[in-house]
């Protein structure tokens, strides 16, 4: 089993000794082969916007970073001048880095007209899915190298043991999917599912603690990993489309309940 550590956040990864660090790569698994400092940033604004870093907090020190990431300093202080860059991070004294205060439009994304709980359509946003990702997922299966496809594996068996950790489970649930577009061997395909993946976290955020919702999920993650082990495009096709009904009907579920909570609060 990967590690992955519960509800992670680097203040975690800060206590860790030279003796304690991280076997394997943060997250699961190694980095995918495009620009590192991208992935890295990447990661880190995954972090934040799934709540595992927040506005004030510390990271690690660059050895720490780059012994939980498996990376070099190089890129490591690539992608923490971007984020410094865009407002995300400010260097404190010490040339230790924090979370800023994390303003909205700092954080905004490719596809933000579609974030707002008002315009979020829960239809549309699944239908581009399934038109890009099923895509992914049949190429995965064919074109993924060995190392991948273990990885794809580890990290849907893996998510058994989160069945009651929303939080632990959704950075898992990022890991798995992200291995999947990355399989794929196709870096444009793989940005937009990316993309399309960031689309209404606050509601996956209320689906993810719905009954049922983790258990039902990782089942699936399982069928479509073994799917590709056994490099059946049909197979993984269909299974990851049940999936993305599944995460499209409890995301209207969810809905429903913010909805519902905000007409209380009126």
């Amino acid at each position: 089993m990967s590690k992955l550590i519960k509800d992670p956040d680097f203040s975690d990864l800060a206590a860790l000794d030279a003796g304690e660090a991280l076997s394997e790569p943060f997250g699961g698994g190694a980095l995918e082969r495009r620009p590192i400092a991208e992935q890295v940033a990447t990661r880190i604004m995954g972090m934040i916007k799934s709540g595992n870093l927040r506005s004030g907090d510390r990271l690690p020190t660059e050895q720490q970073m780059g012994i939980a990431f498996g990376i070099s300093r190089p890129p490591l202080r690539e992608a923490l001048k971007a984020l410094t860059l865009m407002g995300v991070l400010e260097s404190r004294q010490g040339g230790r880095y924090s979370v800023t205060d994390l303003s909205p439009s700092r954080l905004v994304a490719p596809f933000s007209t579609m974030l707002s709980f008002a315009d979020y359509d829960v239809r549309e946003h699944f239908e581009a899915r399934v038109v890009v990702e099923l895509e992914l997922v049949r190429l995965c299966a064919e074109r993924a190298d060995e190392a991948t496809r273990a990885r794809i594996l580890e990290l849907a068996v893996d998510g058994r043991a989160f069945h009651e950790d929303p939080v632990a489970f959704r950075l898992l649930d990022i890991e798995f999917h992200r291995a999947l577009y990355g399989g794929g061997g196709s870096r444009l395909l793989a940005a937009m599912a990316e993309g399309l993946y960031d689309v209404g976290l606050d509601v996956r955020r209320v689906a993810s603690a719905l009954p049922g919702v983790i258990e039902i999920s990782v089942a699936q993650h399982v069928q479509i990993a073994e799917a590709v082990m056994a490099r059946d495009g049909a197979a993984a096709t269909a299974a990851y489309r049940r999936h993305l009904e599944h995460v499209r009907d409890t995301s209207g579920q969810a809905q429903d309940v913010i909805g519902a909570e905000a007409a209380a609060k009126r």
